[in-house]
């Protein structure tokens, strides 16, 4: 039976972790859901092993928000999965998809772990997941999933460098609120490993503060390393 849920991957320069991606991707396909990676241009290989796969492989220009849009190419399907590369769906997560009663203004996010050596990571997930829950703005990090129909209703996603998240959360909730699933999606910690909890936590909110204010996300782009 056809799938009516496509998940997309934006990917670029995966090396480090093409190998676990594509054995997710295996995973997730087994459960009847379609899903198509959309890369950047990459130059470090990662796309041979996407290909030498079979997980649909597409190319776009650069940019998250681009290559998600890019990555929705059909009208077959009722519900688009927005997944990064670097964040995995639990089983929990697939079931509640699976179940899911997907109406014309249907949109929503799961609940966030973030993977890593710190256990004060559990307490960040808590409230990355509280605040979205109380602000009605999701986080690329929580996997957002949006109505096909409505997805094209609002044009997709804003094709701006930054916080295309949070400008696409802003306009969904606009029309309907957002189901806010509470199974887990799996993301890496790595980057607040790499730069420090502390200073990624002090630069995501003076990211936001200066996106709250109307500064360009070009130049945000440029302080976000």
């Amino acid at each position: 039976m056809k799938s009516e849920i496509l998940i997309i991957i934006p990917i670029l320069n995966e090396s480090t972790q093409i190998n676990d991606l594509i054995n997710h991707l295996l995973w997730i396909k087994k459960f009847n859901l379609d899903v198509i990676v959309v890369d950047g241009g990459s130059t470090d290989g990662c796309t041979k092993k996407i290909i030498d796969s079979k997980i649909p492989l597409i190319s776009s220009s650069k940019g998250r928000s681009i290559q998600m849009n890019a990555g929705v190419t059909l009208e077959c399907y009722k519900l688009l999965i927005f997944l990064h590369a670097d964040t995995r769906l639990t089983e929990h997560a697939v079931m509640d998809l699976l179940k899911l009663n997907v109406k014309e203004d249907s949109w929503g996010r799961f609940d966030v772990e973030i993977i890593g050596s710190y256990s004060f990571f559990k307490i960040i997930s808590f409230f990355i997941n509280l605040r979205s829950r109380l602000s009605g703005i999701a986080t690329g990090d929580q996997t957002i999933f949006i109505s096909y129909k409505l997805f094209r209703r609002i044009g997709g996603f804003p094709e701006q460098p930054l916080m295309e998240d949070i400008e696409i959360s802003r306009c969904l909730k606009s029309i309907s609120k957002p189901i806010c699933f509470t199974s887990k999606v799996l993301t890496s910690g790595r980057r607040w490993e790499d730069y420090g909890i502390i200073k990624t936590i002090l630069l995501m909110w003076y990211l936001r503060f200066l996106y709250w204010i109307g500064v360009n996300p070009v130049y945000l782009k440029s302080l976000y390393k």
